[in-house]
C-alpha cells in the first residue's frame, strides 16, 4: 500500500490494541514487543494484527514511527526505554503538559504530543486522537479513514493535546471519584439507602452514573490513579487548586489491579 509505515506500538493494553489495529487496518505493518510482557498482552496484539518484535531495541530499529500507549506513571521510562531512537515518537498517555515536555526531552525523537478521549476505538464516531506539534499533521494521516478520529489542534503549544486530555478527564474521572467517595461515606453513616431514595427524587441520574463509576473505578481505578496525580499537577501549573484531583487519586488508589499488564 502506498504511504504504509513501520509503526511501533509501546504497549497493547485494552487502548494500545484498539489503535494499534486501526493502524494495521489502514494497511501499515505495527510492531510490539513481547520481552517481558504478559500472555494476556500477548492474545491482545495478537487479536489486533501487530507483529512480534521481539525487544524494544528492535522495535525501535525497525520503526519510522513510534505509539506509546501505557499507564500514565509508566510515561517517561517507556519514552527513556526507547534509547536513541531518532523516528518519530507519538505520546498518546494520560500526561500533564509539563510531564510532555519532559517525555518530549527524553528522547532524540522527534515528538507529537497525543490525547486519546474515548473509549477502545472499536467503532467509528467514539474516540478521538488529538495531537499538537509540528509533526502533528503527519501522525494524523496514519489514521486516515480508521474507526479512530485523529485531530491535529490549531496551537502553537506543543503539548496543547496534553492540556486538553487533562482538562477533560478532570471532569469525567473526577466526578466518578467524587461520587465513589460519596457513596462510601453514605455508607459508612448508614443513610445510603434514603440517599438513594433522594436522589431517585431530586437528582434521578445519579444513582446510574455513581454505579456505572464504581464499575470502571474497580476495573481502571489502579490506572486512574496516576491520572488524578498528572490532573493535580496540570492544575497547579494553572494556579488552580489541585486538591479535587489529589483526593481522587487517594480514591482511586483503593481499588486493587484487576490483573497483569
Amino acid at each position: 500500500m502506498a504511504g504504509a509505515r513501520q509503526i511501533g506500538l509501546l504497549h497493547p493494553g485494552a487502548m494500545g490494541a484498539a489503535v494499534g489495529a486501526c493502524l494495521v487496518e489502514a494497511g501499515h505493518e505495527v510492531l510490539w514487543a513481547s520481552a517481558g510482557r504478559s500472555a494476556q498482552t500477548a492474545a491482545r496484539a495478537h487479536a489486533a494484527g501487530l507483529t512480534d518484535a521481539g525487544s524494544v531495541d528492535e522495535l525501535a530499529a525497525r520503526s519510522d514511527v513510534v505509539l506509546s500507549i501505557c499507564p500514565p506513571d509508566a510515561a517517561l521510562a517507556v519514552a527513556r526505554s526507547l534509547g536513541s531512537y531518532r523516528g518519530l515518537l507519538l505520546d498518546a498517555n494520560a500526561v500533564a503538559p509539563a510531564t510532555a515536555a519532559e517525555i518530549a526531552a527524553a528522547t532524540g525523537a522527534a515528538y507529537v504530543d497525543g490525547g486519546i478521549i474515548g473509549p477502545p476505538p472499536t467503532e467509528p464516531g467514539t474516540t478521538r486522537l488529538y495531537l499538537s506539534g509540528e509533526r502533528a499533521p503527519e501522525v494524523a494521516a496514519l489514521f486516515a479513514s480508521t474507526r479512530l478520529e485523529a485531530r491535529p489542534l490549531d496551537t502553537g503549544a506543543p503539548t496543547a493535546a496534553s492540556a486538553l486530555k487533562m482538562v477533560y478527564a478532570a471532569w469525567t474521572k473526577g466526578s466518578a471519584a467524587l461520587l465513589v467517595a460519596v457513596e462510601q461515606a453514605a455508607a459508612a453513616l448508614d443513610v445510603a439507602a434514603v440517599l438513594h431514595e433522594e436522589w431517585a427524587l431530586s437528582q434521578p441520574d445519579l444513582e446510574r452514573r455513581s454505579a456505572a463509576g464504581r464499575a470502571a473505578a474497580e476495573e481502571k481505578g489502579w490506572r486512574w490513579t496516576g491520572e488524578m496525580r498528572e490532573i493535580a499537577a496540570t492544575m497547579r501549573a494553572a494556579g488552580v487548586p489541585s486538591g479535587f484531583h489529589d483526593a481522587a487519586a487517594e480514591i482511586f488508589g483503593g481499588f486493587d489491579r484487576p490483573g497483569p499488564p
